[in-house]
């Protein structure tokens, strides 16, 4: 008697866990690619540091770990006054759109920027390919605290149609993340043309 209930369940068990099998695989690419730092992904994920004696004073964020604009960490605080308000306008108005921002990345130190351009080099076997994906030290708009890098696809993609409004642009075409402030940019004039990386300026 206990066998036509038990066909039922064990259906309705295999049923859940296809569901939920598909729900993994309907996860925003975006959301699955924070451990990956592969050229063209989405998000590059901050590399874990291990040994290299760089802390969260350097601007360094934990692997897996996103920022809001909230957050009070020198990686937030440190970023210049013009992007934080910049920002912070943007915020609110894709908060009422639906639309929250977090960050992989924002300000970093010159040793922290210096250490990821020496990473990159090894990664990518030369110094001119590494260029395309990491800036030296003295030429990143992170050191100077003006640069984020968007941790999520929607938030990537509500910037690319209304940052200009406020100020902010996608630099690279490479970099989906990367983010600016940009001086007399607004939404009449929209942002600059897209650098191919950031190798060429």
């Amino acid at each position: 008697m206990r066998q036509p209930l038990l066909r039922p369940l064990a259906r309705l068990a295999l049923a859940v866990a296809f569901i939920g099998v598909l729900a993994g695989c309907a996860t925003p690419a975006a959301d699955r690619s924070m451990e990956s730092s592969e050229p063209g992904s989405s998000i590059p994920a901050p590399p874990d540091l291990g040994s290299a004696g760089l802390t969260e004073a350097d601007g360094y964020v934990a692997p897996g770990v996103w920022l809001t604009l909230d957050d009070d960490v020198p990686a937030i605080t440190n970023l210049e006054d013009d992007l934080r308000a910049a920002l912070d306008a943007a915020a609110l108005s894709a908060r009422e759109r639906g639309v929250e921002f977090s960050f992989t990345n924002g300000w970093r130190s010159a040793a922290y920027q210096q250490y990821l351009f020496d990473r990159a080099v090894e990664e990518y076997g030369s110094e001119e390919e590494a260029s395309r994906w990491v800036k030296r030290a003295d030429e990143s708009r992170h050191v100077t605290g003006g640069a984020v890098d968007v941790a999520t696809s929607d938030a990537m993609d509500w910037l690319n149609r209304f940052g200009a409004e406020f100020g902010l642009c996608q630099i690279y075409a490479n970099e989906l993340w990367h983010f600016e402030h940009v001086p007399g940019v607004d939404a009449e004039s929209g942002c600059p043309a897209q650098l191919t990386d950031s190798s060429a300026g």
